[in-house]
């Protein structure tokens, strides 16, 4: 009896795939259905677990730490995955032009994903401690603040004086043209630096000590200390979200935007018209890893929150909260009650991003 050579290759793959499939079924499969037991039972353990039905579900949803957990987890990944998405999309149109140098440029932008977390986690520590960069940054801004409001002020006096004279001599000049835009700007330069030799402009000591990472304050409901992990997560993720974007861009035929500029089509009208809508499978892409990825935020949380000092309260998220019950300090572990935390976590995974393809970007465009 002759094998068919579709069965032959089908066996084939099939064998090229056996240690890919046992070790999912080993590190998820078996771990998932582990997880689901351990959440109807009290496990800790310590002690062999004994069945509890629903109870930890319900104790979820009474706890305060795990609602705060929830809040945090859901603002953060709406934050952020709108931010990377839209930056990604206009950082990958910006470098899809074919200027000189533009290799240079992609690489360069590229650079800062390739940092790994904990790399990130302590530069981030670094600049918003009390006595880090940023607050360093701010105290020379507010210092200088005359002397920068005196600066633009200037310059665009001598911008608006040099366009209008251009103009009256029968030249369409825009506001922003680069030969005028530097006399401005050097004069702008020579008009505060005289006016500070002449005393009319002075800098005043100011002293930022902002506690961006130790504090309980929050803006638009999350916490500084997360809005500062945003910061991080945003600069090193659009970098990669840029690349699967500049692929979707270089299939986008050319004659499209040919025949619409023939046709009298503005900038906005090429991208809303032509662009956004070719790139419907990427942006889907797009936004369903940055949900998966921004729900299950750990790591940096962890960082933040040891070394950075910053108090629990301003940094858990479902995550971390699954990880502080299995491992608590001090205290008893809480297998059961985290594992159902753990479920939750990917049941809301599951369900936004579901959510995300129904009504929002589907594989073939706008549901």
């Amino acid at each position: 009896m002759r094998i068919k050579a579709r069965t032959l290759e089908a066996l084939y793959a099939l064998l090229l795939l056996l240690p890919f499939l046992f070790s999912l079924g080993v590190f998820f499969l078996y771990a998932f259905l582990r997880a689901v037991y351990f959440s109807f039972t009290d496990y800790n353990l310590f002690s062999p677990p004994r069945w509890v039905g629903l109870a930890n579900y319900w104790a979820l949803f009474q706890e305060p730490s795990f609602l705060l957990a929830l809040k945090h987890t859901l603002l953060y990944s709406l934050v952020v995955t709108s931010l990377q998405t839209f930056f990604a999309l206009i950082l990958a149109i910006a470098l899809n032009r074919p200027l000189r140098g533009i290799t240079f440029f992609r690489t360069v932008y590229y650079l800062p994903s390739v940092i790994s977390t904990a790399a990130a986690s302590l530069l981030l520590l670094w600049l918003f401690q009390r006595t880090g960069l940023v607050n360093q940054a701010l105290s020379l801004l507010f210092s200088h603040l005359p002397h920068l409001a005196g600066f633009a002020l200037l310059f665009l006096g001598l911008q608006g004086a040099l366009v209008l004279w251009e103009r009256r001599r029968g030249r369409r000049t825009p506001f922003l043209d680069p030969g005028l835009a530097a006399v401005s700007l050097l004069g702008a330069f020579l008009g505060t630096s005289a006016f500070q030799a002449w005393g009319l402009l002075q800098a005043r000591e100011v002293r930022v000590d902002i506690p961006w990472l130790p504090t309980r304050a929050s803006f638009l409901g999350l916490p500084y200390p997360l809005w500062a992990i945003v910061l991080m997560n945003t600069y090193t993720t659009i970098p990669t979200f840029m690349v699967l974007f500049l692929a979707g861009l270089k299939g986008i035929p050319r004659t499209l935007y040919e025949a619409a500029a023939l046709d009298g089509a503005t900038p906005w009208i090429m991208f809303s018209r032509i662009t956004v809508p070719l790139l419907r499978p990427v942006l889907f892409l797009v936004i369903t890893l940055g949900l998966i990825g921004t729900l299950q935020l750990f790591d940096q949380v962890l960082f933040v929150g040891g070394s950075g000092g910053a108090p629990l309260e301003s940094t858990i998220t479902l995550a971390y909260y699954v990880y502080g019950n299995v491992f608590p300090s001090g205290a008893t572990p809480r297998v059961g009650l985290a594992s159902a935390a753990a479920l939750v976590l990917a049941g809301l995974t599951l369900v936004i991003v579901l959510l995300q393809r129904r009504f929002g970007v589907g594989e073939k465009g706008w549901s």
